[in-house]
């Protein structure tokens, strides 16, 4: 897994910040609703790309949360993943998972290339599991 290092992101894209409990609940609250509506559209070929990027966004917010419960602000995306692996270090299959989403996120932002429906079917019960689990780090 090529994950930016810690350093770099304390050097380069961190920074420290108040810690607001009510924005944190804020971003999980918004997080969450945005699940809801992702639930809500049909699993077909052409909704694929969307999905994955949806969930990827409802992670990231999350992931967002969670760093802010430290005290701390990316700018950088690469940086939630790494500080979540760093305090979760059992779990580098999700760490990776995710890096994985957000760059297939990216692809479909930057360059328009569809997310395989295969990424999100061999990986849609573990990125449910990723976000619930999230969900209960992200103190409220």
């Amino acid at each position: 897994m090529n994950l930016m290092g810690w350093n770099r992101c304390e050097q380069e894209f961190v920074r420290n910040v108040e810690k607001d409990t009510e924005r944190i609940a804020s971003i999980k609250e918004q997080a969450l609703l945005r699940l809801v509506m992702i639930k809500t559209l049909p699993e077909k070929e052409n909704m694929i790309s969307f999905i994955v990027e949806g969930l990827y966004e409802v992670i990231k917010e999350l992931l967002v949360a969670y760093l802010l419960q430290y005290g701390m602000r990316s700018q950088n995306h690469q940086c939630l993943i790494t500080f979540f692996y760093k305090k979760n270090p059992d779990y580098e299959t999700e760490a990776h998972l995710i890096s994985q989403m957000s760059y297939y996120r990216n692809r479909l932002t930057y360059y328009g290339e569809k997310i395989p429906k295969e990424f999100y079917n061999k990986n849609k019960n573990e990125i449910d599991k990723i976000i619930q689990w999230l969900g209960k780090l992200v103190k409220t």
